[in-house]
């Protein structure tokens, strides 16, 4: 009988199958389960979607023409993001059945899983939304309901529905954010989950069932919970809970201010740029930076006597650079004068340097610095000496000295940037209470709607590609496929190290979005169908499709000095 031929990268196997054929009926035949490097094997993860042409779907799609099929688990970073939708789905099915005139709001990521609020169906004073204090009790009750539903295996089932019907699910749902995106987006249809007779909807796939989402965990936290999902590299544990204040201090704080503005969600700031109102949202939210710069300038002020060093650290495209700029103005405005040394100078020669797992060089490691020799220079300029800064040739591999003396006197504060400033092993000798320390990222709180928290990791990369385009002449795709290594080397670099800054500022702006949209969308829409990033650019590609972007005219009320101006160009500092 003819059938439709498969090529199935799992197996390394070409199969025929009839056409009609879903993903799961052929996974369950050929790749029920896949290991971690993604091969077909026993006593692995379940298969969870799939790669079809390296475009992501669920399993319930069906095969009628032939393609490259790879099948992916959790170990993969879109079976990972499939798993966690399928659970926020479950999550909100069980919140809806007990708190029907409530809303659930899955904020944004924490270390330890994703911070959600049950909130009640009104604002405070001051425009945030009421919380509803959940209590420990009722948090048990939740998860034991949500154990029935995967107990169950309880089916996923998705429905092409047009988009008057989806708003009106979503009014009676009290999800006013989904029906704020419905109406600025436009489409004329809408693809709606429905669980157990609840209906949501989601922008990338779910898994067929619950029944294969058996790892997760609710623990109470500030005004709501975290909900808790697997390990990346061990399904079966859940992320350990890290109870990290001082970035989750800064991430509540932008939800705040988002609620406070009316931008709760993607929805009401595309709202904001058909209204013309967006300019208005640029000059709060750099207003509200300018705030915090000089916040941190005052901390720093008030320990003058002592503080004569000031360390700046963070992730890939935090704006790290900006923030280290902004600050040491409004430093030199409190009567201070900032001086930058690059701690990229430190580097050891290049025959030095540690090499990684593969055998290049490792550059992110904490040994490719001369640490010996950075602490003796801190340690000469913090006694008053002069001393000779050095400088790296990084074309030759080597440290240079071209005769640039420095002496810090009364009023001189060293300011240095780089990943490893939050780690006390790179200053063992200094004393520590010379040094301030800032943590720099952009933790964006908002969210697409109540149920899709977006991901600062997301926000970052769009950055990163934006910039590297333009200055570096690095294409899209190279980003894209670089990213997962970036990602590996905060997790082990900086992440580690975030709570003991001193202080942290968020560089992310409310605003931001529509103007990455602007800049992001031709570049990803380069990258071709047979390259290995494809997937990604087209999960980021469908994201964006949600916001609307802002014109060159509203691009310009963006001041030269802003953080954002470090990524797009027109920078004036």
């Amino acid at each position: 009988m003819d059938g439709v031929r498969i090529y199935c990268e799992n197996t390394g196997t070409f199969e025929t199958v009839q056409a009609g054929t879903t993903l799961k009926e052929l996974s369950a035949a050929v790749c029920p389960y896949v290991s971690e490097n993604g091969k077909s094997g026993e006593c692995s993860q379940p298969v969870l979607a799939a790669l079809v042409d390296n475009r992501l779907h669920g399993l319930g799609y069906s095969i009628i023409n032939p393609h490259n099929i790879r099948f992916i688990g959790y170990g993969h970073p879109d079976g990972r993001r499939t798993y966690i939708r399928s659970l926020c789905f479950v999550l909100q099915k069980v919140v809806r059945d007990m708190y029907p005139d409530k809303v659930l709001v899955i904020d944004y990521s924490l270390p330890s899983g994703l911070y959600c609020e049950i909130r009640e169906n009104r604002c405070l004073e001051d425009g945030r939304p009421k919380p509803y204090f959940v209590t420990d009790g009722e948090l048990e009750v939740i998860s034991e309901r949500m154990r029935e539903i995967i107990a169950s295996d309880a089916p996923f089932q998705k429905r092409v529905i047009g988009a008057a019907e989806a708003e009106e699910i979503f009014r009676r749902n009290n999800q006013t954010e989904k029906v704020n995106l419905l109406r600025t987006t436009g489409h004329f249809t809408y693809e709606v989950y429905f669980l157990d007779g609840a209906a949501d909807m989601f922008y990338w796939p779910l898994t067929t069932s619950a029944g294969v989402l058996g790892t997760f965990n609710i623990m109470g936290f500030n005004d709501g919970f975290c909900l808790q999902y697997p390990m990346d590299g061990d399904a079966g544990r859940v992320l350990p809970m890290k109870r990290q204040s001082k970035i989750a201090t800064a991430l509540k704080e932008h939800s705040d201010w988002c609620s406070i503005m009316g931008v709760r969600g993607v929805g009401a700031l595309n709202e904001k740029v058909l209204s013309g109102e967006i300019t208005g949202l640029i000059n709060f939210s750099e207003a509200l930076h300018e705030r915090k710069y000089a916040e941190i300038a005052d901390q720093i002020y008030e320990r003058r006597g002592s503080v004569k060093i000031v360390f700046i650290a963070g992730p890939s495209s935090s704006g790290k650079t900006s923030t280290s700029k902004r600050l040491a103005i409004q430093c030199r405005i409190l009567g201070l004068n900032p001086k930058v040394i690059e701690l990229d100078n430190y580097f050891v020669d290049r025959a030095l340097t540690p090499r990684d797992e593969n055998g290049d060089y490792d550059f992110e490691a904490l040994e490719a610095m001369d640490l010996k020799f950075l602490g003796e220079q801190l340690n000469d300029l913090l006694a008053g000496k002069e001393v000779e800064i050095p400088r790296f040739d990084f074309k030759e591999g080597k440290r240079h000295f071209d005769g640039n003396f420095m002496q810090l006197h009364e009023k001189d504060i060293l300011i240095m940037e780089g990943i490893h400033a939050l780690n006390p092993a790179m200053i063992p000798d200094v004393d520590n209470s010379k040094v301030f320390r800032v943590y720099a990222s952009a933790l964006t709180s908002l969210s697409i709607d109540e149920n899709n928290n977006i991901s600062t990791s997301d926000n970052r990369m769009l950055r990163r590609m934006i910039r590297d385009n333009r200055t570096r002449g690095i294409n899209p795709e190279d980003t894209i496929m670089r990213w997962q290594s970036v990602r590996r080397g905060e997790n082990h670099n900086i992440f580690p190290f975030q709570e003991n800054a001193d202080a942290v500022f968020n560089s992310a702006h409310i605003f931001e979005l529509p103007v990455l949209k602007y800049y992001a969308e031709p570049l990803l829409r380069r990258i071709a169908p047979t390259s290995p990033a494809y997937t990604e650019a087209t999960r980021m590609l469908k994201f964006l499709d949600y916001i609307i972007a802002l014109s060159p005219a509203e691009i310009a009320a963006i001041p030269p000095t802003s953080i954002l101006r470090e990524f797009i160009a027109g920078q004036t500092l």
